[in-house]
């Protein structure tokens, strides 16, 4: 197979500079307190998350008002099998909800807003999701990720006056970082953006650019070339999408969200005005992470509404199928699929309402708690769907249309599966998600144990971070031997005919166990600690566990406490732990037994080519293409794809 050219202009870094772009990125300080920072520290803060926060009264009769305006439009206005047929948003669809303000959800009543909390953008992005998942992503890509969030944290008065009132009623953004050979490691970020007077000329190529065929506006991430007044950097840019040199040179396809209007943008000599920067220079990777501290909240959201929409088949469906005399739910087998989908959407939507309020309070540092959220809902939801195709059976494999056509209810179950399984890999896949969370887990461990663990640091440095070391962890280790989780009568708030006491105990318990793994871990292997994907994936998912437990007994309370269904949450918040603790039991028994060290070996065989072998005996369909376009830049080639809705 032939290899893609090297683009003349893409960087070449090491992995050790790669780290350290991404490190330079991130958020250094902890402002706030971080209920789940805490929690991988092995300090519950039960007192961070109950009692459960709630909107003002003004937030919540507005979110209503909208929901209920938006309900009456999904139901009435969006087909969503014509939207899976044709892979087609209709112009008209989008055109109304325009008219009805979904595009400015989150944007100011002053720009010309809705100006609805995150809460309620979570939850109309969970109704129309459930009505359409590519209009779900329509919108949540749109203002989750594109212009309305960078510029609400970072934009100047002029910018948010200038493109917030479009973005609220007639425009459609877009965010654009990714590119044919850079994804989730931006330091070879390829795309430039060179300083000419009071200008920017963008030249290169970005991929996957969800709405980026239909937007109006674009936030690209290019690299200004360090100069005479210019500190350069990776750098964030409002670009109009119809200015001369910017080429839509595809929509691409996938095998869910078919309605996706997704591309490749290409950018020949495109000139923007140094007004149109977005914050500093060198600044454009701080900004994409922090506005995704909030954003990703959008994607789980969805994931909530796909949760309640399996239940509510999965039910309907087990009722309706009799096998061997009964119904199929009343099968063991069958219905212990139907109580994990029943209590782990209730978990995740306890999880998303909870991050999402203390985003809209802003009191908590939730940036572990909206990458918890992402990475948790869309593993979860992914096993949902799984579980309703299977129990579904044949008709769970059959298309919607298939089933129609011989007259039988139209359940696009294998549609949701194709559908959620993006969310993998959206905004960060599961693997960058353990990583990123992962580092931030571990950070307080950095700070003071950072030099000390790291190879190129002088033998001084090393010393100064020794005796800082053994202040902390003097401190630290001891709080890690006992706590409140050893007390039968701890958490008594939570038992109400169901005792959730039990279950606040353990996490609380788990997460003092949690901390040691992750001292010992860090103890045995120092430097060597970020090579330990695995490891501390599985340090991760556990934290993630209990996060969702806390969150869900949270819930429940708060549901008791007001009368809404207080018994019945009671039940899905045990069954969910009970569940949890299983997974949670197994996840600690595979930090230290596991094939780790032998899967690299095996892994290093199979790059090597020694087991080719194994792939004898086969036809290969793929055509002989390069593994990675060409993306050097220049001139597009292509009739322009972008077509802007009006």
């Amino acid at each position: 197979m032939s290899a893609a050219p090297e683009s003349p202009s893409r960087p070449t870094v090491t992995e050790r500079e790669a780290r350290q772009v991404a490190e330079a990125a991130r958020e250094q300080d902890w402002r706030k307190p971080s209920f789940a920072k805490e929690l991988f520290l092995g300090r519950f803060r039960l007192d961070l998350i109950h009692p459960h926060p709630l909107p003002a009264d003004e937030h919540v009769q507005r979110g209503e008002e909208f929901l209920a305006k938006l309900r009456d439009f999904c139901e009435t206005k969006i087909d969503g099998a014509r939207i899976e047929r044709d892979a087609l948003i209709p112009d008209d669809v989008i055109t109304g909800l325009k008219e009805l303000g979904a595009f400015g959800m989150k944007i100011d009543t002053k720009y010309g807003g809705l100006g609805l909390t995150q809460v309620y953008y979570n939850k109309a992005l969970a109704l129309v999701g459930s009505a359409s998942p590519a209009i779900g992503a329509l919108l949540s890509a749109h203002q989750s990720i594109g212009v309305p969030q960078p510029l609400k944290i970072f934009g100047t008065r002029e910018q948010k006056e200038t493109f917030l009132p479009r973005c609220a009623r007639t425009d459609i953004s877009a965010f654009l970082l990714t590119e044919p050979d850079v994804g989730s490691d931006p330091a070879r970020l390829a795309t430039t953006a060179v300083p000419e007077g009071e200008e920017y000329v963008l030249d290169g190529v970005k991929l996957w650019t969800t709405n980026g065929v239909v937007a109006d506006l674009l936030v690209v991430m290019a690299r200004v070339p360090e100069s005479e007044g210019h500190r350069g950097g990776i750098t964030a840019f409002v670009v109009e999408a119809a200015s001369e040199g910017v080429t839509v040179e595809n929509r691409n396809a996938f095998m869910g969200l078919r309605g996706l209007e997704n591309g490749v943008t290409r950018f020949h000599r495109v000139r923007v005005p140094a007004s149109h920067r977005i914050g500093e220079e060198g600044q454009g990777l701080k900004i994409a992470l922090t506005t995704l501290n909030t954003g990703r909240l959008s994607l789980p959201a969805m994931c909530v509404g796909s949760g309640k929409w399996c239940l509510k088949i999965a039910r309907e469906w087990s009722a309706a199928r009799e096998q061997w005399g009964k119904p199929v739910a009343l099968h063991e087998a069958v219905g212990s699929k139907i109580a994990f989908i029943a209590a782990t959407t209730f978990a995740l939507e306890a999880v998303v309402d909870l991050s999402s309020q203390m985003a809209d309070e802003d009191r908590n540092d939730i940036r572990i708690e909206a990458a918890l959220a992402k990475l948790y809902g869309s593993e979860m939801a992914w096993l949902m769907a799984d579980e309703l195709v299977q129990i579904r059976g044949g008709r769970g494999f059959e298309t919607a249309e298939s089933l129609r056509a011989r007259g039988e209810r139209a359940v696009p179950a294998e549609q949701m599966l194709r559908d959620l399984r993006i969310n993998r890999i959206f905004e960060g896949s599961t693997e960058i998600m353990h990583l990123l969370i992962a580092r931030e887990a571990v950070d307080a461990h950095l700070s003071v144990a950072g030099d000390l663990i790291d190879p190129e640091k002088s033998l001084g440095d090393k010393a100064r971070a020794g005796v800082g070391a053994g202040v902390f962890y003097a401190k630290w280790l001891p709080k890690l031997v006992a706590g409140p989780g050893q007390l039968p009568g701890t958490y008594g708030e939570f038992k109400h005919g169901v005792d959730l006491s039990g279950h606040l105990r353990y996490v609380e318990r788990t997460s003092r166990r949690l901390a040691r793994s992750t001292f010992y871990a860090m103890s045995r292997w120092q430097g060597r600690m970020e090579t330990k994907q695995g490891f501390l994936g599985r340090i991760v998912d556990i934290g993630a566990e209990l996060f969702a437990m806390s969150a869900a007994c949270v819930r429940a309370e708060l549901l008791r406490g007001r009368g809404e269904n207080g018994r019945e949450a009671y039940q899905l918040a045990d069954a969910f732990c009970r569940q949890a603790r299983i997974r949670v039991e197994e996840l600690f028994d595979r930090l230290w037994t596991n094939t780790d060290d032998l899967d690299r070996k095996v892994v290093k065989g199979v790059l090597s080519g020694t087991y080719e072998w194994l792939e004898q005996g086969i036809i290969d369909p793929s055509d002989d293409g390069p593994w990675i376009a060409d993306a050097s830049p220049g001139p597009s080639q292509r009739e322009n794809a972008h077509r802007p809705i009006r």
